[in-house]
């Protein structure tokens, strides 16, 4: 028996896979987008199905409104409504400001905050209409700190998120809850030049009290919490996923 319906934006590889297949190993129907690889999006389906879970994917990139569009009616097509939008899909950015171009920043902007703003505003007719509603928003531990790594416009860009998430908390409540998470650094392909030698490992565990690394997995299981009706008195938060990082 399906649980309730899942969107996840860029939900074929790393923390977005990850927050997939632990929404269909609970038996939640799992919809999730890729941009551009379609072979790892055809792999993470069939990981799904592999579990016994159900979904589909399709091509949506999220700073064209036009494309989000599209993306919609397919879905409202195939579900009767939204349980959980999982708002994911995202880039990093490096360099300092004189590094940075009117064009880095713009991108990086349109992706990770309009991105998230657009997906949520073309999705909204189909979470309305679902029993119980909520929407995760991934953020970044560089939204709230100055982050050591990333550059000025991903920082910006994941305050951002920070911000539409605590507005949008309130203007939907009571009837949709809205949250997110900041991660700190996590094992995906994305950060893997980081953590490439023993070296590098143990400089990025060294920045983390517990002395570890995020595995996408920690990502997805906090992601769940807060999207399902465990955390059903929980709105308005942003939830580190930063191994008491955030603390020093």
């Amino acid at each position: 028996m399906v649980k309730g319906y899942v969107l996840v934006t860029g939900g074929d590889r790393g923390i977005g896979r990850a927050i997939v297949l632990r929404f269909a190993r609970d038996d939640y129907y799992t919809v999730f987008t890729y941009y551009r690889n379609e072979d790892a999006a055809k792999e993470t389906l069939k990981m799904i199905k592999d579990i016994g879970g159900d979904g589909f994917y399709l091509q949506m990139d999220v700073s064209c409104e036009k494309s989000i569009s599209k993306a919609y009616s397919v879905v409202a097509e195939k579900i009767p409504y939204l349980n959980v939008l999982v708002n994911n899909a995202g880039i990093l950015h490096f360099g300092s400001i004189e590094e940075t171009s009117l064009n880095d920043w713009q991108r990086v902007i349109d992706i990770n905050l309009t991105g998230v703003f657009l997906v949520t505003k073309i999705f909204m007719p189909l979470l309305r209409k679902a029993p119980w509603a909520s929407i995760v928003n991934l953020s970044s531990i560089a939204g709230q700190t100055g982050n050591i790594v990333a550059s000025t416009a991903y920082a910006a860009s994941k305050a951002g998120v920070i911000g539409f998430t605590r507005r949008l908390a309130v203007e939907l409540a009571p009837k949709i809850r809205v949250n997110a998470v900041a991660p700190s650094f996590v094992e995906t392909d994305a950060v893997r030049e980081y953590i490439d030698t023993p070296e590098k490992r143990e400089r990025i565990r060294a920045l983390h009290p517990l002395r570890d690394i995020a595995k996408p997995e920690d990502v997805a299981e906090a992601v769940y919490f807060l999207a399902t009706p465990a955390s059903r008195f929980i709105t308005g938060q942003v939830l580190g996923i930063n191994g008491g990082r955030l603390t020093c």
